[in-house]
């Protein structure tokens, strides 16, 4: 694949973070969001490492104008935007008769209103010049789902049907959309669901991990963060050129059962 430029939503960390190396490994120009308070470091040493193009914004993806102008910014510094990755994602644990309707609304607004936004945000520039790869990071709860997780299980079916949706507007401008479904990769979204999850069961650490979050996957590790990164890249890459609207699940068997 020729450089291209690739928005990365949520890459100062966690699976965002290993993605953007990836690609950055490749040469690819990243743009980096993050609302880290050393977010801007964290891409300059990545930019560092690999010798490529880059730039940073810490746009609040709950924010649409602030969407739109790291967008704008992307554009005016690449001359456009190849490859969305919707990233970005929170989660809150807690029975439905509990659920506070702030984390609802936040939890929606980040993990499915912003890739809506993002995606019609660089639609122009990928319908304009018919070439587009958007990759949303959904999950193992995009499939199937868990008790406690009303609003992020609601969220992840969401993204999958948005991903199918936009895989078919996309198609006449060689656009593809795919979503990868991963298991439990250990970062810090999931590192603050083990305590989450310790208050909602009265369980320790340890039964937490074994016996709440890996119990449904057949294999019994967290899943690593570069099969996920990797799978990314794949869906980006050229030989994945009409492969669209699929959801790929990296979960370690668990929807299988």
């Amino acid at each position: 694949m020729t450089k291209k430029t690739v928005l990365i939503t949520g890459s100062t960390s966690g699976i965002g973070l290993a993605t953007a190396r990836v690609f950055a490994a490749k040469g690819h120009n990243i743009v980096f969001n993050g609302l880290e308070a050393n977010g801007a470091e964290i891409a300059a040493d990545v930019a560092k490492e690999f010798g490529i193009d880059y730039l940073f914004s810490p746009c609040n993806v709950l924010e649409s104008k602030q969407i739109d102008e790291m967008v704008s910014q992307a554009v005016d510094k690449f001359g456009t935007i190849d490859i969305l990755v919707n990233n970005a994602g929170i989660q809150f644990v807690s029975p439905v008769k509990d659920f506070p309707l702030e984390k609802w609304n936040a939890i929606i607004g980040i993990n499915l209103t912003a890739p809506f936004l993002l995606t019609k945000a660089v639609w122009p520039y990928m319908e304009k010049q018919k070439f587009g790869r958007i990759i949303n990071i959904a999950s193992a709860h995009g499939l199937v789902a868990s008790e406690y997780k009303s609003a992020y299980v609601s969220s992840k079916h969401g993204i999958i049907g948005f991903t199918k949706t936009i895989a078919l507007e996309g198609a006449p401008f060689n656009i593809t959309c795919n979503a990868v479904c991963p298991g439990y990769v250990h970062t810090p979204i999931v590192e603050n669901q083990i305590g989450d999850q310790m208050k909602a069961h009265g369980l320790s650490r340890e039964e937490v991990i074994q016996k709440v979050m890996l119990a449904k996957q057949a294999i019994k590790s967290f899943i690593p963060i570069e099969l996920i990164a990797n799978t990314v890249a794949f869906l980006a890459a050229d030989e994945a050129t009409t492969i669209t609207g699929i959801s790929v699940p990296v979960e370690g068997g668990w929807t299988a059962q």
